[in-house]
C-alpha cells in the first residue's frame, strides 16, 4: 500500500529526496554540511570581532555578555556597542550572498550579481539624493537607499520585459542602467558640498561604523520572511529554471511568476542591505561561487551561499578593523580588494582552461 511518502537516493549525485504528496525536497549531505560549517565559521568570527578592540574580551566573556551575564561593563560594551555592528555584518553578508545566488541562477550567468545589474547603483543614487539634495539624517539616507534600489530593480525588470524576462536581456539592461546611474551619481557628487561629498563617499564605499539596533531590525525582519520564501518556496523551481524556460515549463513551473517572485525577493534584500551598510561590493558576486566550489554541487546552493556571504562580510570587517587598527578602513574597501582579486583569479583560471 502506498503512503504517498517516498525517500530515495541516487548514486550519481548522492542526494536524498523526500516526497510528501506533490512536494519534493532534495537533501544534499555535503551541501548541508558546507552550509553548517559556514554558519559556524560566521558565528565564530563574529565572536572574535565583538571581542576585539580597545577593550578586548575573550570568547567566553563575549558569549556571557551576549546573554546578559558577567560584568555590567562587558554587557554594555557587547550588547549596546559591538553586537549591533556584528549583527548588521552577518545579516548584510547573508542577504547579499543569498541574493547573489538567486541572480546568478535566474540569469544563468556567474557574473549576474546586483553589483553589475544596477541595483546597488540605484541604492547609491537614492542615498545621494537624500545626502546632497535633501541633507537628511541617517534614517532618511537609509530610506533613500532602499527606495533607490527598489526603483532600480523595477526599472531594470520593466525595460528587460518582452513577452517575459530573459536572463541575457536582464544582464544587458542592468549594465545599461548601471552606466546611466553611475553618471547620475557622479553628477550628484559634483553638486555636493565638501562635507556632504565626504559623507556620501564614505557611505558609497560600504561602511559599518556607528550601526545600532535600528539598523538590524528591518533587515532581520525581511530575512525572516524572505529566506524561507526563497529557499523553501522557490528553491526547487529555481533549480528547474536553470535547465531553461522550456524545460521548466514542461515540468509544471510557472516560469514568469516564479522568476518575478525570485527577483523581487532578491532586490528587496539588496536594497535593505544597502540601506543598512551601503553598497558593499563583490560579496554577492563572490559568495555563490565560493559556495559552489565548497559544496561541489550543481544548482543555486542558496543556503551555502547565504552563510558564505555572512562569513565574507564579517571576516572582511574584522580585517578592516584589526589589520589596519591605527586607521580602520571601511569594510567595502576590503571586500572590493578580496572580491576583485578573486574575480581576476577566476578569469585567469577560465582562460588557462581555454573557456574564454
Amino acid at each position: 500500500m502506498s503512503t504517498g511518502i517516498r525517500i530515495g537516493k541516487t548514486h550519481a549525485s548522492r542526494d536524498r529526496s523526500l516526497r510528501v504528496g506533490p512536494l519534493s525536497v532534495r537533501f544534499r549531505p555535503r551541501a548541508m554540511l558546507a552550509a553548517l560549517a559556514c554558519a559556524a565559521a560566521a558565528l565564530a568570527i563574529a565572536v572574535v570581532l565583538i571581542g576585539s578592540g580597545d577593550y578586548p574580551l575573550g570568547p567566553g566573556k563575549v558569549v556571557d555578555a551576549v546573554f546578559g551575564n558577567g560584568n555590567p561593563a562587558d554587557v554594555f560594551i557587547v550588547r549596546e556597542l559591538r553586537l549591533p555592528r556584528a549583527g548588521v555584518a552577518l545579516l548584510v553578508g547573508a542577504a547579499l550572498g543569498l541574493s547573489g545566488a538567486v541572480f546568478q541562477a535566474v540569469v544563468r550567468n556567474p557574473l549576474g550579481s546586483p553589483d553589475l545589474l544596477g541595483f546597488t547603483s540605484g541604492s547609491a543614487a537614492g542615498a545621494l539624493v537624500m545626502i546632497v539634495l535633501v541633507g537628511s539624517g541617517a534614517g532618511a539616507v537609509a530610506f533613500g537607499a532602499a527606495a533607490g534600489g527598489l526603483l532600480a530593480g523595477v526599472l531594470v525588470y520593466v525595460l528587460a520585459w518582452r513577452r517575459g524576462v530573459h536572463g541575457f536581456r536582464l544582464v544587458l539592461t542592468g549594465i545599461g542602467v548601471t552606466a546611466i546611474l553611475t553618471g547620475v551619481n557622479g553628477y550628484l557628487m559634483t553638486r555636493a558640498k565638501l562635507v556632504e561629498a565626504q559623507r556620501a563617499l564614505l557611505w558609497m564605499t560600504g561602511n559599518l561604523d556607528g550601526r545600532d539596533w535600528a539598523d538590524v531590525m528591518p533587515l532581520a525582519v525581511a530575512m525572516a520572511v524572505l529566506v524561507p520564501a526563497l529557499v523553501i518556496g522557490c528553491g526547487p523551481a529555481l533549480r528547474m529554471l536553470e535547465m531553461g524556460d522550456d524545460a521548466a515549463a514542461a515540468l509544471g513551473v510557472r516560469v514568469e511568476r516564479v522568476r518575478l517572485v525570485l527577483l523581487a525577493g532578491a532586490i528587496v534584500l539588496v536594497a535593505l542591505a544597502a540601506a543598512a551598510a551601503g553598497p558593499v561590493s563583490f560579496v554577492a558576486l563572490t559568495a555563490p561561487q565560493l559556495a559552489r566550489r565548497l559544496t561541489a554541487a550543481p544548482g543555486p546552493n542558496l543556503l551555502p551561499s547565504l552563510f558564505m556571504g555572512a562569513v565574507l562580510l564579517v571576516g572582511s570587517d574584522w580585517i578592516a578593523q584589526r589589520a589596519f587598527s591605527d586607521n580602520p578602513l571601511p569594510v567595502g574597501v576590503v571586500t572590493g580588494l578580496l572580491g576583485g582579486g578573486y574575480l581576476v583569479a577566476m578569469l585567469a583560471a577560465q582562460r588557462r582552461a581555454g573557456r574564454i
